[in-house]
């Protein structure tokens, strides 16, 4: 009861005007990053079918296809996301001095921990949606991927 006030009344004065606009300090960074692992994934799978059409090769797609399902821990692949959430230490410093927030790094941290994890399920419900079609006709493989894509964009 005798901190309950005084909290309140700090955070409705110091903190709570602030927030929308650390918000949006915050949002450009990780929003373009998580731009970045849905442009990610449409390119590797963009590939596999432009791979797929010139050769015609069910092993070489099914390779391909396994590729895919490892791309979440490529990290060579997944450094270009990964480093647009960084730009948020560049932020920090003000944020720092403006609003007194601390441990960014762990921002950081846990933005590139739900990108990673965005691309594992993008890629797992990519595989399973296209999964069923591998019985099916060979000639229609490069439409049905490209469908299942979209799909999984949306």
């Amino acid at each position: 009861a005798t901190v309950s006030e005084p909290a309140q009344k700090c955070c409705t004065e110091n903190i709570q005007p602030f927030l929308t606009s650390i918000l949006e300090e915050l949002m450009g960074p990780v929003s373009s990053g998580f731009t970045e692992v849905r442009s990610l994934f449409d390119k590797e799978v963009n590939e596999i079918i432009q791979d797929f059409q010139k050769t015609n090769d069910t092993t070489k797609l099914k390779e391909n296809m396994d590729h895919l399902m490892n791309l979440p821990f490529n990290s060579a692949k997944m450094e270009p996301c990964y480093l647009k959430v960084n730009l948020l230490q560049e932020l920090f410093q003000d944020l720092k001095s403006r609003f007194k927030v601390y441990h960014i790094d762990f921002v950081i941290q846990r933005t590139q921990n739900f990108m990673q994890e965005l691309m594992e399920n993008a890629v797992y419900t990519f595989e399973q949606l296209f999964s069923p079609s591998r019985q099916a006709d060979p000639a229609k493989f490069a439409t049905t991927i490209e469908k299942v894509k979209l799909r999984v964009l949306k």
